[in-house]
C-alpha cells in the first residue's frame, strides 16, 4: 500500500506558491525559480501532482526543528483538548485548561500561519489548473477535488478554532491580498467551506489517486462535509433541520458505500503496523521513513515530539500532556479503549479506590507501559509520581497517553524509529456525527443510533476481538517486538521480546450494557442537564477521542461543553492534590470563549481584520 504522508512531502521546484499569509515578514526570502516558471507545473500529469504535493506539505509539521514544527500537535491538542480538562498540563500550557488563552498565544499563531500557508497554496494551485489544458483529464478531475477538499481541511480547523475569519478565494494569498476582512457571517464562511465539499464529492474517488493513501478521497471529503453541515446547523440555528438532514446524508454514504470497517482491536490503532487500517478515514503520518535512532532536527520533529510531550518527564518526556482522573474514572470495568489508551503511575492503596477506577491494579498500564516496557513512578518518596499525581513544580495527573507514547521510548540518546499517527477522523467520528444527526431529526430516540453506540461499545469491550487473537497477534505484534529488540540489542536489562501483544486480546464474549440503559442511569446520577441521547453520543466521545483533536469541537457544536464541565469537572474546595484524584476546577465556564482570540500580529497587519468579543 503506497502512503503519501510516508515521509515529508516536498514538491520541489514545482512548488510555486505563495508561501505565507501577512503574518510572516520573511515571506520573499524564498529561492526563485526563474527557469522553472509557474506553466511547467502543468504541462505533465507527474507535474500537476507534485504540485499538489505543495500543499499537503503544510499538513505536516515544519521539518526545520526551529520551534513552530509541531503542527499536529500543537495548538491542536491545545485547542482541540485542553479545553475540555480532559487533558491537562503544567507550566503556562495549563492556561488551556482554565480559559486563559489570548490573543497573544504563540500556538495560536502558528496554527493561524500553518493553515493559511496551505490555504495560499491550494488557491495557487487551483488558479493554475482551471487553465490546465494539457493533463489527462480524470487526473485533472482528481487533482481539483484534492485542492478543494485540503483548503476546506484548512479553513475548518480556522473555523472551528476562532469562528469567524478570512476566507481566501482561488487565486487569492496574503500576498496578493494582504488585506481581508473575517467573514460577513457565520453562514457566508460556512457556505464557502461546504461549497469547495460539494464541488469535492463527485471529483474524488474511495480510493486515493495512484493508491497513495494521505490524499484526500471522497470518504475524506463526505466527513468533513457532515462536520460543516453540523456545524451550521450550531452557529445558524434557523438552517438546522436543513442542515441536519444533508449531513446525514453525506455520512449515510460514508457508511453505506464507503471501504471503511472498525478495526477488531481499538488497542492497536495507534501501533506501527497500524497505519491506514480500513478504519481511518483521514490521518496524519508524522514518520521520518525508515531512520534508526537518528537524533537531527528535522527527523526530531516529525518523529519524536509527540513522544517527548506525551511521556511521563521521569521515563523521558517533557509533560505537555496528561490525562485526568476524572476522564480516567468515566469508564465502565472491561472497557479496553481505557487501557489502550493510557498508563498510569502507581497510587496507595489503590484497592481502596476501586469504585472510582474500577479494574485499575488489574489493568496492565498500571504503573507501566506495556508498549516500551517502561515502569511509570513508583508511588513513593524517591518518586516524582505521587499517588495521584505527578509534581514537578506543579501538580498534575500522573496518568499518560499510550496513543503517541508507544512506538519507542523518550529519551534522547539513540531514539528508535517512531512513527506516529495523528487521527483527523476514522469511522467511529462518522458513526458518532450520524447518531446525533438522527437523534436531532427524530425527536431524541432512534434505534439506528442506538445501535451505532452499541457496536462501538461493543468493540470497546474486546467481542470483535473474540476469535481472532491469532490473526491480531500476527499482524500487530511484529511491530512492537521491533521497537523492543532495539533496547535489547543495546543492552538495556529491562527489555525483553514479547511473546504477546501487551494488552491481552479477548478470548470471550462479554455482555455490554446497551447504550440507551447506561446513559440513562449515568445521567440521572450525575445530574446531567442534556437529553439521554446528547450525554450518550459525547460521553463516547470523551472515551474514544481522548487525546484526538475532534473531542473539543465536537462537544461544543453538540452544545455539551458547559454540562460536561459543570458535571464532570465540579468546582472542589480540595487544595491538596496528593490526596485527591480530582483537578481543582477554579474557572467558571465560558461558553463564548470557545471563540479563539484572532491572533493580535494578524489583527496589527490586517487592518480589516476584527478581533472576537471578550478579548
Amino acid at each position: 500500500m503506497k502512503n503519501l504522508n510516508k515521509a515529508y512531502i516536498v514538491a520541489g521546484s514545482f512548488a510555486i506558491f505563495a508561501f505565507t499569509s501577512c503574518n510572516n515578514d520573511n515571506f520573499l526570502d524564498v529561492t526563485q525559480y526563474d527557469k522553472d516558471p509557474s506553466h511547467i507545473l502543468y504541462e505533465t500529469d507527474a507535474n500537476a501532482i507534485s504540485g499538489m504535493n505543495g500543499v499537503y506539505d503544510l499538513m505536516q509539521p515544519d521539518e526545520d526543528g526551529n520551534g513552530d514544527g509541531d503542527w499536529g500537535f500543537k495548538p491542536n491538542l491545545f485547542t482541540g483538548c485542553h479545553p475540555t480538562m480532559d487533558t491537562q498540563a503544567t507550566a503556562w500550557d495549563k492556561n488551556w485548561n482554565i480559559q486563559k488563552w489570548g490573543p497573544d498565544s504563540k500556538e495560536l499563531l502558528d496554527g493561524w500561519k500553518q493553515c493559511y500557508m496551505g490555504i495560499s497554496r491550494a488557491n495557487d494551485f487551483l488558479a493554475g489548473l482551471e487553465t490546465a489544458d494539457k493533463l489527462t483529464p480524470s487526473v485533472k478531475t482528481t487533482l481539483e477535488g484534492e485542492g478543494r477538499a485540503a483548503r476546506a481541511f484548512f479553513y475548518n480547523w480556522l473555523a472551528t478554532t476562532f469562528g469567524r475569519v478570512p476566507m481566501l478565494a482561488t487565486g487569492e494569498t496574503y500576498q496578493n491580498t494582504p488585506q481581508k476582512a473575517r467573514a460577513k457571517t457565520y453562514q457566508d464562511m460556512w457556505d464557502f467551506i461546504i461549497a469547495d465539499l460539494e464541488a469535492a464529492v463527485p471529483l474524488l474517488d474511495w480510493t486515493p489517486l495512484n493508491s497513495q493513501y494521505g490524499r484526500c478521497t471522497k470518504g475524506m471529503a463526505l466527513t468533513y462535509l457532515g462536520d460543516a453541515y453540523m456545524w451550521k446547523a450550531y452557529r445558524c440555528p434557523e438552517t438546522q433541520k436543513e442542515s441536519i438532514t444533508k449531513a446525514a446524508a453525506a455520512y449515510k454514504q460514508v457508511l453505506d458505500k464507503g471501504p471503511y470497517q472498525l478495526n477488531r482491536s481499538f488497542t492497536t490503532l495507534w501501533d506501527v503496523n497500524g497505519v491506514w487500517d480500513k478504519e481511518a478515514i483521514w490521518e496524519e503520518v508524522l514518520d521520518a521513513g525508515s531512520d534508526w535512532g537518528t537524533n537531527d532536527n528535522s527527523k526530531r520533529t516529525s518523529t519524536m515530539f509527540t513522544k517527548y510531550y506525551s511521556a511521563c518527564p521521569e521515563n523521558g518526556g517533557w509533560g505537555s500532556l496528561f490525562l485526568s482522573w476524572e476522564w480516567y474514572s468515566s469508564y465502565e470495568k472491561g472497557d479496553k479503549r481505557r487501557d489502550g489508551s493510557c498508563c498510569t503511575g502507581k497510587i496507595h492503596n489503590a484497592a481502596d479506590y476501586e469504585s472510582y477506577f474500577p479494574g485499575i491494579t488489574q489493568s496492565p498500564t498500571y504503573g507501566r507501559n506495556p508498549y516500551t516496557q517502561q515502569n511509570v513512578g513508583n508511588g513513593t518518596a524517591d518518586s516524582k509520581t505521587l499517588n495521584f499525581h505527578f509534581y514537578n513544580g506543579e501538580y498534575a495527573p500522573s496518568i499518560w497517553s499510550i496513543k503517541f507514547w508507544r512506538n519507542a521510548r523518550a529519551g534522547w540518546d539513540g531514539d528508535t524509529w517512531c512513527p506516529t499517527q495523528i487521527y483527523w477522523k476514522r469511522l467511529p467520528n462518522v458513526m458518532l456525527d450520524y447518531a446525533e444527526c438522527l437523534f436531532i431529526l427524530n425527536g431524541g430516540d432512534d434505534a439506528t443510533a442506538w445501535g451505532l453506540i452499541d457496536q462501538l461499545r461493543n468493540r470497546a469491550f474486546g467481542n470483535l476481538e473474540v476469535g481472532h487473537a491469532d490473526e491480531l497477534k500476527a499482524k500487530y505484534l511484529p511491530g512492537i517486538q521491533s521497537t523492543i529488540k532495539f533496547y535489547a540489542d543495546k543492552g538495556q536489562a529491562d527489555t525483553k521480546i514479547p511473546t504477546a501483544y501487551p494488552i491481552p486480546f479477548d478470548t470471550t464474549l462479554v455482555n455490554v450494557t446497551p447504550a440507551k440503559d447506561y446513559y440513562t442511569a449515568l445521567k440521572a446520577k450525575k445530574g446531567f442537564a442534556s437529553e439521554v441521547w446528547k450525554v450518550a453520543v459525547n460521553e463516547e466521545r470523551r472515551k474514544e477521542f481522548n487525546c484526538e483533536w475532534c473531542l473539543r469541537p465536537d462537544m461544543q457544536r453538540s452544545g455539551y461543553m458547559a454540562d460536561h464541565i459543570e458535571h464532570n469537572y465540579p468546582k472542589r474546595n480540595e487544595s491538596d492534590l496528593t490526596n485527591t484524584p480530582w483537578s481543582n476546577r477554579t474557572f467558571d465556564y465560558q461558553d463564548s470563549k470557545m471563540d479563539m482570540p484572532i491572533p493580535s500580529e494578524e489583527i496589527i497587519k490586517n487592518k480589516l481584520c476584527d478581533q472576537n468579543p471578550g478579548y
